[in-house]
């Protein structure tokens, strides 16, 4: 199955979802375009990747850290056996979005809360999982990122990077590039969005390094947002790294 009909295939079924949204205000649904991950894959799939879906069709798939869980339940339309992988303490609406769509939709979709920044188990075996946006908010990342090249045979990963950060000593601040170099920056709860659950932001060798050494070949990999002035903390510049993987522990 090509990229390409996939993507066409997600846009028709947003569709049916907002319709299923709407008819439930009271939900308090996720606020991004969840479904625009499948978009993204789009320009981060080449060659033969771009037939990978087909390779594991009617297999199993994990949608962790899945907001509402659009993703999940949008494969499940194509042939696939989902599952959703979330904790209600970190889950926007605590989880109520993706066991309301399962009623709603009539869903077969399987929903698994498991804490990722515990010493976590998956479920079963995947012949993928869509990891995305989630990888900076953990606080051990290469034990998820290893867990999962144990577990599945691919992975579809987005994580914010960043290029420079500050030195933070005043008047003489400045700020160092560390695109080239191995790092990862390590947030206060309150420095980038509020948000306490923001952890670790890589440089983008530095995430090819971990995902590398956590057990994955890097197939595809493709930049979005500020490629030029990227930092840890500001949202107007914020810059995500997508990666096809395959594992090198199964």
């Amino acid at each position: 199955m090509n990229i390409r009909e996939i993507q066409k295939k997600a846009d028709q079924f947003e569709e049916r979802l907002d319709v299923v949204k709407r008819e439930s205000p009271a939900i308090k649904w996720y606020f991004g375009d969840i479904l625009a991950n499948i978009d993204a894959l789009g320009s981060l799939l080449t060659g033969n990747n771009r037939e990978i879906f087909g390779d594991f069709i009617g297999g199993h798939v994990a949608d962790i850290g899945a907001a509402d869980g659009d993703v999940a339940f949008f494969l499940e339309t194509l042939g696939y056996q989902c599952d959703i992988i979330d904790f209600p303490q970190y889950n926007f609406n605590r989880m109520s979005a993706a066991y309301h769509l399962k009623e709603a939709l009539k869903s077969n979709v399987s929903i698994h809360e498991i804490d990722l920044d515990e010493r976590f188990e998956l479920p079963r075996r995947y012949d993928a999982v869509f990891f995305l946006g989630i990888l900076y908010h953990l606080r051990n990342p290469f034990f998820a990122l290893e867990t999962l090249a144990q577990n599945s045979r691919y992975c579809f990963l987005s994580s914010r990077i960043a290029r420079w950060v500050d030195s933070g000593f005043w008047p003489w601040q400045r700020r160092t590039y560390i695109r080239n170099s191995s790092v990862a920056y390590l947030l206060t709860p309150d420095e980038c969005n509020n948000d306490s659950t923001n952890y670790w932001i890589f440089s983008e060798t530095g995430l090819r390094r971990i995902v590398e050494r956590a057990g994955w070949e890097i197939c595809d990999c493709v930049l979005y947002g500020d490629r030029s002035n990227s930092n840890p903390r500001d949202q107007n510049h914020d810059e995500r790294a997508f990666m096809f993987l395959k594992s090198r522990l199964l």
